[in-house]
């Protein structure tokens, strides 16, 4: 008989299973984003179970000077995570200068795109 495959440890009740965070300092510190909005959007966003807004104790949503912590303790995608951030800019249309960057295995930053100095010499 073949011994029953064990499953991965399940995580205790305080200890988180995901944390991601969202640097947003660049657009912050020019007065062009408003994290207090961005934070009220992703509690009101996120789905749980299928639900709206029903975080509940498994997820929070909270600020650390200059980004924003998303702590799970239950699985959740960071994939979801960008979605809602860029549905977030374009919802306040700010998808046509900033842009979301995985800059780490756990945290996403919020950047502006590079216009090329070249294009505008080019047409002078």
């Amino acid at each position: 008989m073949c011994p029953k495959a064990t499953s991965a440890p399940k995580p205790t009740a305080g200890k988180p299973l995901h944390k991601f965070y969202i640097d947003y300092s660049v657009p912050a510190a020019d007065n062009v984003f408003d994290p207090a909005a961005f934070e009220k959007f992703l509690q009101d966003r996120i789905k749980v179970e299928g639900k709206l807004g029903q975080l509940g104790e498994n997820i929070t949503v909270g600020r650390e000077g200059n980004k924003l912590v998303l702590t799970s303790l239950i699985p959740f995608s960071k994939r979801y995570l960008k979605y809602l951030t860029k549905k977030h800019l374009k919802k306040n249309s700010f998808e046509n200068f900033l842009r979301v960057v995985a800059t780490s295995r756990d945290t996403y930053s919020l950047r502006y795109f590079k216009v090329d100095q070249d294009e505008a010499e080019d047409e002078e």
